[in-house]
């Protein structure tokens, strides 16, 4: 019992160490996404803390099978170069007993990935596609952000202003550059460019809302040539887009399990599998990574940690690459992702039992050049 806390302590701490690292880095990839949308005004900055919370179960999902498999590899790598687990393999630890003690901190990494697989990670993109249609509902003047220009998200559009109220109520200092079209869409008119000392918004009672503008002047033509339309104006509105709310949840990742049990439809079947395939996942590697973690003390603690992530991301690609075979119904249903578990389970099992057969031959051939 006191080996078994010892060993399983030792491969959570580095699960954790390692599966912490995974996160900053992934994480921080994906928030500096959101925040150049922020500043691209397609998002409020004040929802990007929320998106990222929601997104934290799918990255979790992804990153705590690799942390247990790196967990195994490095606890185990040191182990062995400091000759701990010589000791314990001449009290009769074998590859075997030590994979049972490995597959107790294993299942509970399992049940966690479970759990976020099947009810976390569909809630959380469920939560964040609602923040996106909210998002996508907000007008170019609810995101506007004090002295920077700003582009509208179908690119005909670029908005600048001063000064912003706190209410967001007032404008000072306003500049618009729009883009004009011909009633077929097919040719560009010349651009069209407001200014305005001020500007403020208005409701209108059937819904519409304007950006109103005093005191200011429009310009129409295009640059280089002479030909400009200067116009001078004390109030010019402006119809900004009419929000629309959409809260419709397309992306299958966001579909709850329990719909996704009894569905016909390929591509949601190929996601409960999915989902599904990621927990056995962790079984897998926790079988792989076990004969992988045993090194020679001489060889260094790193000589087997390449080829070991070499061979789970030819596991995790597999697996990504079969789900998209699946949605396009390139492979049968039947068959699944199953046979890509079964393939590395078998590689799992000649990996532990390679070694043992080895030494039982070259025990063998021994004895025989001896007789």
């Amino acid at each position: 019992m006191i080996v078994f806390r010892y060993l399983s302590r030792e491969v959570l701490v580095t699960l954790s160490a390692v599966s912490a690292v995974l996160l900053v880095i992934i994480m921080s990839g994906r928030f500096i996404k959101y925040l150049a949308q922020a500043a691209q005004g397609a998002l409020d900055p004040g929802v990007l803390f929320m998106i990222m919370g929601f997104r934290l179960p799918g990255f979790l999902q992804l990153i705590l099978p690799l942390g247990l498999f790196l967990g195994i590899l490095l606890a185990y790598g040191r182990l062995y170069l400091e000759s701990e687990m010589t000791v314990l393999s001449a009290t009769g630890m074998s590859q075997q007993r030590l994979l049972g003690m490995t597959l107790a901190p294993a299942t509970l990494v399992a049940l966690l990935v479970a759990w976020l697989s099947l009810s976390l990670a569909p809630q959380g993109v469920a939560q964040v596609q609602q923040i996106i249609n909210q998002q996508d509902a907000l007008t170019e003047f609810d995101t506007l952000v004090p002295g920077r220009f700003q582009t509208l998200r179908d690119g005909t559009r670029v908005t600048y202003t001063q000064e912003l109220s706190d209410d967001r109520a007032k404008l000072g200092g306003v500049f618009i550059s729009e883009k004009r079209f011909s009633q077929d869409k097919t040719k560009d008119r010349a651009p069209s460019v407001l200014v305005a000392e001020r500007g403020h918004q208005e409701v209108q009672a059937d819904g519409n809302r304007y950006l109103i503008l005093e005191n200011g002047y429009r310009y129409d033509g295009n640059p280089g040539q002479a030909n400009y339309r200067a116009i001078k104006y004390d109030t010019y509105g402006v119809l900004l887009p009419k929000p629309e709310v959409s809260q419709e949840v397309t992306e299958r990742e966001a579909i709850p399990t329990s719909q996704l049990l009894g569905a016909e439809d390929l591509r949601e079947r190929a996601e409960l599998q999915w989902r599904l395939s990621l927990p056995l996942l962790v079984f897998i590697v926790t079988l792989m990574a076990v004969p992988l973690a045993r090194v020679n003390p001489r060889q260094g603690r790193f000589l087997k940690l390449l080829p070991a992530i070499l061979l789970y991301m030819a596991y995790l690609t597999m697996l990504i690459s079969v789900r998209g075979a699946l949605e396009k119904g390139k492979l049968p249903i039947a068959l699944g992702m199953w046979w890509v578990h079964g393939l590395f389970l078998l590689i799992g099992l000649a990996l532990l039992y390679w070694e043992p057969l080895r030494l039982k031959l070259a025990s063998r051939r021994a004895e025989v050049a001896r007789g």
